[in-house]
């Protein structure tokens, strides 16, 4: 069965002709070829496009090895550029195997982004690429493509694109997709040693070993170390320094706080995990550290682990926050002060919002509760939302099948499937 992915071809519909360079992000096997050279390209002749005016290149495979020199990929792209009257199409996958070590690492840019920036000279040229690696694509776009570079960002399948293709009820989808996540080869696997078994590989054979490839690291063992210690704390507030602490007491690593702040980043680079910083709502300003990280994927997380860390609240907070990002929101941890008196004595004190989701001027509070059985819990998964004076809206997700429905003080409670299988359920 295919999965549309229409956010996604939207999002490449929307930007076509811009005059930019549409570059696809996302971690590897995630969907992004899927979706430039299968749905794209379908909707490209939908709309009387000819084959030939479609120029596509997998620069990952090694048959195409030859073109991952910048200076004859420039030929060889040119040279399939006629000044016929047509419009022509350049879709590249993979890019980043056409910047070599030494320009990775090196003062100047990439002759990658010289030989893309050029196609845009010519008028009838559309670039589209994609790219597993934001330190050379994601993080370059504004600056090496001198402002000619829009991203969309792909991500693993969300849960409504997963139930698309899930032959069973939303409790059976649930159990699954919270066990193996969104990698779209999942859907088509049906044996859970089937699903285990390339979950671990894809980890260990393809992102780690890209990871560490790329970045010339020697001390694997630490970063795959890393990996789980950062798998067995999503939904917990943690900083290289804490981590740094668990290095040494639990696998007596030396490891410095500065390295592991350098493996962060390259596995935020590689798209496999993101962070949420804490925002002082009352303030109304950032917090720097200690910060929250989520998985791109709960599969790729559980592989880490075993399988054996299935904390539901932990991972269905995760799931929120990857459907907020997938929606194009800013997401941050929330805290606001309280302060008060108990015993004649003043006290102060910080509650948490699991999220605070901005996009522009629209901004929600959310807080994940896996279930609400009784007043008292009620109360606690509020208490934060009763510090807050402001007139955005604030949400309660919980993961029961319950009708949608708000409380004297406007909270809206909402069970959580509702939220991901709807895609304008914050607008109840």
């Amino acid at each position: 069965m295919e999965i549309k992915r229409d956010k996604y071809l939207g999002d490449l519909i929307d930007r076509m002709h811009n005059g930019m360079i549409k570059v696809v992000t996302g971690v590897r096997r995630c969907g992004k070829t899927y979706l430039l050279f299968t749905l794209f390209k379908n909707h490209l002749h939908d709309s009387g496009v000819k084959d030939t005016q479609i120029i596509e290149l997998a620069l990952d495979d090694e048959e195409n090895a030859r073109y991952r020199d910048p200076t004859t990929l420039s030929k060889y792209l040119r040279s399939r550029v006629a000044d016929d009257g047509n419009r022509y199409y350049v879709l590249l996958d993979e890019v980043q195997y056409a910047i070599s070590d030494d320009e990775l690492h090196g003062d100047e840019p990439p002759r990658l982004y010289g030989v893309l920036n050029g196609l845009l000279r010519l008028r009838n040229v559309d670039v589209y690429v994609t790219g597993s690696n934001s330190k050379l694509l994601s993080t370059d776009v504004m600056t090496q493509f001198r402002g000619r570079g829009d991203e969309v960002n792909v991500r693993p399948f969300s849960f409504a694109e997963f139930m698309e293709g899930f032959n069973g009820d939303i409790y059976q989808g649930w159990s699954e997709y919270v066990t193996y996540g969104g990698m779209p080869l999942i859907l088509s696997m049906k044996t859970d040693q089937q699903k285990v078994r390339y979950l671990e590989g894809l980890f260990t054979e393809t992102y780690l070993k890209d990871i560490v490839s790329r970045n010339k690291l020697t001390k694997t063992q630490e970063l795959d170390d890393l990996v789980s210690v950062l798998a067995s704390t999503i939904g917990a507030l943690t900083n290289p320094s804490k981590i740094e602490a668990t290095f040494k007491s639990v696998l007596h690593s030396r490891i410095s706080a500065n390295t592991i702040a350098a493996y962060i980043s390259y596995l935020q680079e590689a798209f496999l995990i993101e962070e949420a910083r804490r925002y002082d709502i009352k303030g109304r300003k950032h917090i720097g550290s200690p910060k929250k990280y989520f998985f791109v994927d709960l599969g790729l997380r559980n592989a880490r682990l075993g399988f054996r860390q299935v904390e539901q609240t932990h991972l269905m907070e995760n799931i929120i926050y990857n459907e907020l990002r997938m929606r194009g929101y800013n997401v941050d941890v929330g805290v606001v002060e309280k302060r008060g008196k108990e015993n004649g004595k003043d006290y102060r004190t910080w509650l948490e919002v699991d999220f605070v989701a901005s996009l522009g001027s629209v901004r929600y509070y959310l807080q994940s509760a896996l279930h609400l059985p009784d007043a008292e819990k009620i109360a606690q998964e509020t208490a934060s939302f009763s510090e807050i004076a402001d007139n955005f809206k604030k949400i309660v997700l919980v993961c029961d099948v319950m009708k949608a429905s708000r409380d004297e003080s406007g909270i809206l409670f909402m069970s959580v499937y509702d939220f991901l299988l709807n895609a304008d359920s914050l607008n109840w």
